[in-house]
């Protein structure tokens, strides 16, 4: 026999002692591992599968609140611009009321000071015509008292003034300081 073991033919001849006692191992093997190690294995596969799944549905679940989040986040995009441009066309309404309220005051300031200028005019105008009424009339008392050579009494003074007043116009001067 130990040139069989020699030459390696024992491999090439199946012995049938060798395979019922292969067979028996072997379906002894897998008896043990159906009762002892697949359950195991099973469970163990079957925890991950649904760890697995539980994971898939938690990331869809994710996936799809990302989505919701990120549609609202445009919504309110949206919205927040909406109320921007709306924000920006009433500033510039309320600026351009306020520039024509501003406008519309100056104006009516620019008419009182013009009113108040054209009455101070007439009252110095008046006041003038005044100061030159009493100029003339002293002048022309002084005039007369040199043509005549005499001093003149109250009556006839004022009944000179009266005259030479009478005779000029001072509606001239009146109308044309009330154009200016």
């Amino acid at each position: 026999m130990p040139v069989l073991a020699s030459n390696g033919s024992f491999l090439i001849k199946p012995g049938i002692g060798l395979m019922v006692w292969t067979l028996l191992v072997f379906g002894f093997t897998m008896v043990l591992l159906s009762k002892l190690a697949f359950p195991r294995i099973s469970e163990a596969l079957e925890r991950r599968k649904r760890s697995i799944e539980e994971s898939i549905d938690s990331a869809e679940r994710t996936r799809e609140e990302a989505q919701k989040l990120l549609a609202e986040y445009r919504s309110r995009l949206q919205e927040a611009r909406a109320q921007s441009e709306e924000i920006v066309q009433h500033a510039r309404q309320t600026a351009e009321a306020h520039e024509r309220e501003a406008k519309e005051s100056a104006r009516e300031l620019a008419a009182e000071a013009a009113r108040r200028a054209q009455r101070d005019i007439e009252v110095a105008t008046q006041r003038a015509l005044g100061e030159l009424r009493k100029e003339v009339a002293d002048l022309t008392i002084m005039a007369t008292e040199k043509v005549t050579r005499k001093t003149l009494d109250g009556t006839d003074q004022k009944r000179l003034v009266e005259e030479a007043l009478g005779e000029l116009d001072f509606s001239g001067l009146s109308s044309g300081a009330a154009n200016n």
